[in-house]
C-alpha cells in the first residue's frame, strides 16, 4: 500500500516465519547476538525485534500505521480488494473508508478506472454487504482466550462464589457476539467495580447493580450478570441459552405446569430447589446436555431417551489428516511438521499437499510427485511410533473431474478432493460436480463440503443432504475441517 521494495517486504515476511518458526522464546533479555543466528534475520530486523520484545512497541511499525488512514485497513477486508486498488482508490477519488467506497460504487464512479470496471465494482459491493452482515461479530477461535482471561479475573474475586463463561462462547459456537460472564455472590456492587475496571476495558457502556457491560480494547463487547448463589444453576442455564433451547425448554416445563425462567423452576410459585444444571435437567427426567449442543436441533428430545451423544473430546484425537507442508503452502517441512505432532502425542498423521491446479498456493506438479513420495517414505522409516500416510488434495474441476490422471492418485494411501474454484455455480451443477468427483474411486474424503469462509464467505449453493447420501454410496469421508476460519461441514449438518 505503500510502494514499498519488493525485497524489503519479502525481508519482513521471511523474518516473522523464520521468528515463528523458531524455538527461541523471545523476550527483554534475548541477546541481540540470538536473534541473528535465526535464519532469515538479518541485523537490521534483529535490532527492531530486540526494540519491541524491550519497550512492548516499535516506532517503524507506529509511524507506517499512522501514516495510512484507518479505513484503508477495513477496506483490506473486503474480498479481493487487495493493497494496490485500494491505495489507487485513495489517491485518486479520496476515497479512505468502506462507507465512501460503497457510495462511490453506487455513483459508478469505478467503472471507467483502469483494472476496475463493472465487474469488480459489482464484486466490491458484493463484499461491503457481507462485511455489514458480519458487522460486530467475531470467530470464537479469535476471542475465547480473552474471554477464558477476563472470566478468569472474576472467577479469582473473594466476592465471586460461583462463575462460568455463558451466551455462544460457552456454547461454543464458530461466531460470537459478546462475552457472557454469570457470577453468584453476596457482594454485587463489588464484583461491578472489579469487572468495570479490568486493564483490557476501553468504554464502560453500563453499570448496573446487577449487571454491566464494557466494550474491551479488541472491540468487542462483555456483559456480566450477577445472582444469589442460590439462583446461580437457573441463570447460568438461562443466560447460556440459546435462546431457541431456552424457548423450548420453557414450553416442555409449561407442559407439566413448571415455570422455567433465569431466577428458578417454580411449580405453584413454589421454587423446586437445584443446586446444578444437571440438578435442573434431572427435574425433567432428563441427560444433561451439554451447552454445545443447546440450540434446539433435537437435543432435548434426546435428551428424554437418554441418547446425548459423548462429545469429541482432545485426548480422544489420536491422529489428524489433511495438512500441508512448504511444499505446497505451509510453513514447515514434512519432519517440523511430524515432530510438532508428536509432542502433540499424536500417533499418526495424513500429508496432503495442494495438487498442481492450485498454483497459486505452490501446488505438486506431476513430475515432482514421486520426490513427494519419497520424502514421505524415507520419514516414515526412520520416524518412531508415528505413521504417515500418503495423500493429497486433489482439485475438483469444474466437470467434476479431478485435476490428476489415475495413476498418479493411485499412488496415495488417501486422496482428498476439494472445490477451490469457480464457487458460484447454480445448486444443481454445484451438487453434480462433487458428486461426480466423489464417484472417482481414487477419492477418499471430501474436503470442507460446503466452501464457507467464516465472516467473509458465504457456503456454495450445494444440496448438502445429496452430498451426504452420496458420500454414504461411494463410501467418502465428509471432512470438518478444524480451520477456525471454515469449521466446514457444519456440524448441525452431521446430524442428518
Amino acid at each position: 500500500m505503500m510502494d514499498e521494495n519488493f525485497f524489503k517486504i519479502r525481508a519482513y515476511v521471511n523474518a516473522a516465519r523464520a521468528l515463528e518458526m523458531s524455538d527461541i522464546d523471545v523476550n527483554k533479555n534475548t541477546p541481540l547476538s540470538e536473534l541473528k543466528k535465526i535464519k532469515g534475520i538479518g541485523t537490521h530486523i534483529a535490532e527492531q525485534i530486540k526494540a519491541l520484545a524491550e519497550t512492548g512497541s516499535l516506532k517503524l511499525y507506529e509511524d507506517l500505521k499512522n501514516s495510512i488512514p484507518p479505513g484503508l485497513f477495513e477496506m483490506m477486508k473486503i474480498p479481493k480488494l487487495g493493497p494496490k486498488k485500494i491505495k489507487y482508490l485513495y489517491d485518486n477519488l479520496a476515497i479512505a473508508s468502506i462507507s465512501e467506497l460503497e457510495y462511490a460504487c453506487i455513483e459508478n464512479k469505478l467503472l471507467n478506472l483502469p483494472n476496475f470496471g463493472q465487474k469488480t465494482q459489482e464484486n466490491i459491493l458484493k463484499g461491503i454487504e457481507l462485511i455489514n452482515r458480519f458487522k460486530e461479530k467475531f470467530l470464537f477461535a479469535s476471542v475465547v482466550e480473552e474471554a477464558q482471561k477476563l472470566h478468569e479475573k472474576i472467577a479469582d474475586s473473594p466476592f465471586v462464589i460461583r462463575s462460568s463463561l455463558g451466551g455462544s462462547i460457552r456454547r461454543k459456537n464458530e461466531i460470537v457476539k459478546d462475552i457472557d460472564i454469570v457470577a453468584s455472590t453476596d457482594k454485587p456492587q463489588e464484583v461491578m467495580n472489579l469487572f468495570t475496571s479490568v486493564e483490557e476495558a476501553e468504554e464502560v457502556i453500563a453499570k448496573g447493580d446487577t449487571k454491566s457491560s464494557i466494550r474491551l480494547k479488541s472491540q468487542i463487547n462483555a456483559d456480566i450478570r450477577t445472582v444469589s448463589d442460590s439462583q446461580y444453576p437457573y441463570a447460568l442455564h438461562h443466560f447460556t441459552g440459546s435462546k431457541e433451547h431456552n424457548t423450548a425448554m420453557r414450553l416442555m416445563a409449561k407442559k407439566i405446569n413448571i415455570k422455567m425462567n433465569e431466577y428458578g423452576l417454580f411449580n405453584d410459585d413454589k421454587l423446586i430447589e437445584c443446586k446444578s444444571e444437571e440438578e435442573i435437567f434431572r427435574v425433567f427426567a432428563m441427560d444433561y446436555i451439554p451447552p454445545e449442543l443447546r440450540e434446539n436441533i433435537g437435543e432435548i428430545e434426546a435428551a428424554k431417551n437418554k441418547k446425548i451423544p459423548k462429545l469429541v473430546d482432545v485426548k480422544d484425537i489420536k491422529g489428524l489428516f489433511h495438512f500441508h507442508t512448504n511444499r505446497s503452502d505451509g510453513n514447515m517441512t514434512l519432519e517440523q511438521a511430524c515432530n510438532e505432532l508428536k509432542k502433540m502425542g499424536l500417533k499418526y498423521c495424513g500429508v496432503a499437499d495442494h495438487s498442481k491446479t492450485a498454483s497459486y498456493a505452490g501446488g505438486i506438479r506431476d513430475e515432482d510427485i514421486g520426490s513427494y513420495l519419497d520424502e514421505i517414505d524415507l520419514l516414515n522409516s526412520g520416524i518412531e511410533n508415528f505413521k504417515i500416510f500418503k495423500g493429497i488434495e486433489s482439485d475438483i474441476l469444474s466437470d467434476g473431474n479431478l485435476d490428476y490422471p489415475d495413476e498418479i492418485l493411485k499412488k496415495f494411501d488417501f486422496v482428498i478432493i476439494a472445490i477451490h474454484s469457480n464457487f458460484h455455480m447454480s445448486q444443481k451443477l454445484m451438487t453434480e460436480r462433487i458428486v461426480r468427483a466423489m464417484s472417482n474411486k481414487h477419492s477418499t474424503i471430501l474436503a470442507h463440503p460446503t466452501g464457507r469462509l467464516l465472516l467473509a464467505r458465504d457456503p456454495y449453493d450445494v444440496d448438502i443432504i445429496e452430498i451426504i447420501d452420496a458420500a454414504l454410496e461411494y463410501k467418502v469421508d465428509l471432512e470438518i475441517n478444524a480451520s477456525p476460519f471454515r469449521l466446514d461441514l457444519d456440524w448441525r449438518a452431521c446430524k442428518y
